[in-house]
């Protein structure tokens, strides 16, 4: 462990330096959380909505707390969680399948002012919302985030064997996606 997480820890467990130190967290892991919430759901709202309810969680729990993991394996579980609770919420809401679901994920990023990227960088976001929902979240992590799979592994629950297994498939998957979209 790092000594700023290793100073967090102590600070968050001291209640009159609590929040302080809850708001060096916030500052600390608010953007990496919000890019990996946002590569899942897609939208600049949806993101900014479910990252607001990770760190609300985050401090409700926050006594719970016991160190045994790093403050970020920690927040990354409860980011995605809130993400598959959400994602799962929208597909009920949309009562429909989740092709449907993924196809309205699309059409929102293409609306979103705040998405950037060009035709190839759609593309590969499309490709990526045709991955089973567990592949799609370690090939994310993985990929964009760089974690390691003793992370992921902590965050996620899963053996490193088995996320290994699922991001080799998710970019042969995502391989194949181009090759037959030429």
């Amino acid at each position: 462990m790092n000594p700023e997480e290793e100073d967090l820890q102590l600070r968050l467990n001291q209640p009159h330096k609590r929040a302080a130190a809850f708001s060096s967290i916030v500052r600390l892991y608010q953007e990496r959380l919000y890019w990996h919430i946002r590569k899942m759901v897609l939208s600049h709202e949806d993101a900014n909505d479910v990252l607001q309810n990770t760190f609300m969680k985050a401090w409700n729990g926050i006594e719970g707390f016991r160190g045994d993991s790093q403050i970020s394996t920690w927040l990354y579980r409860i980011a995605t969680n809130e993400t598959l609770t959400f994602l799962s919420n929208k597909q009920l809401r949309n009562t429909s399948s989740i092709d449907n679901t993924d196809e309205i994920l699309l059409q929102n990023l293409r609306a979103d002012n705040y998405f950037d990227g060009n035709e190839l960088q759609f593309k590969l976001q499309k490709a990526i919302l045709t991955l089973p929902e567990k592949q799609r979240l370690v090939f994310n992590m993985k990929y964009f985030d760089d974690i390691t799979y003793e992370s992921l592994s902590d965050i996620l629950g899963t053996s490193v064997g088995a996320l290994k297994a699922s991001y080799h498939h998710a970019v042969k998957k995502i391989e194949k996606y181009f090759d037959e979209d030429e």
